[in-house]
């Protein structure tokens, strides 16, 4: 997997394209949230659950439908009054972004069994054919280590900069939009 750091700091470049009104301190809690969540799973190992499992580590909960779902239900409890209006939709897509790029970002990573990303309806785990990320060990301890290093340099690399970028193009399209608004006041 990669790093609560990389899937963290990747639902924040996402929600770069959002506008100020939108990103409130709720927006990027519940984005980061979203992205991270997926790896509740291995707390599953403590009850038995097999790595390999339905519920077991990156299976459903790396799922495409279970992006879809959460992202659907975090816009509807949190979101109310906006989830069965318009303005909710993109609200949607955010939340479901967020919790799909983890297991995006996890099948890029150079360990683990993959990706059950069309779960429940085919179980088989996928990796992508390139995957440059170095795969995060699971455990606080673990990551306190040379191996945690590695994976920090790699998601800089691999997350971080590309992340990076995309944050400074939606900062420089957003005041390239506001820049061609016209101002009222110049006009006579």
């Amino acid at each position: 997997m990669a790093s609560i750091f990389a899937h963290g700091f990747t639902a924040f470049a996402f929600g770069k394209s959002y506008s100020k009104e939108t990103t409130t301190t709720k927006f990027w809690i519940l984005g980061v949230l979203c992205s991270i969540l997926p790896d509740t799973d291995v707390i599953g190992f403590k009850f038995g659950i097999a790595y390999e499992d339905f519920w077991g580590h990156r299976g459903f909960s790396h799922s495409l439908l279970f992006a879809l779902l959460l992202g659907i239900v975090i816009t509807f409890v949190f979101y109310n009054k906006k989830f069965f209006y318009r303005s909710g939709v993109p609200l949607i897509i955010y939340f479901t972004i967020c919790t799909a790029s983890h297991g995006i970002l996890d099948a890029m990573t150079t360990g683990g069994l993959g990706i059950a990303f069309f779960s429940p309806f085919d179980n088989t785990r996928y990796f992508f054919s390139w995957r440059p990320i170095q795969v995060s060990p699971i455990g606080a301890s673990k990551f306190f280590s040379l191996w945690g290093i590695k994976v920090l340099l790699s998601e800089l690399i691999w997350i971080g900069i590309p992340a990076g970028i995309y944050i400074l193009a939606m900062r420089y399209l957003k005041k390239k939009k506001t820049s061609s608004i016209p101002n009222d006041r110049n006009i006579d």
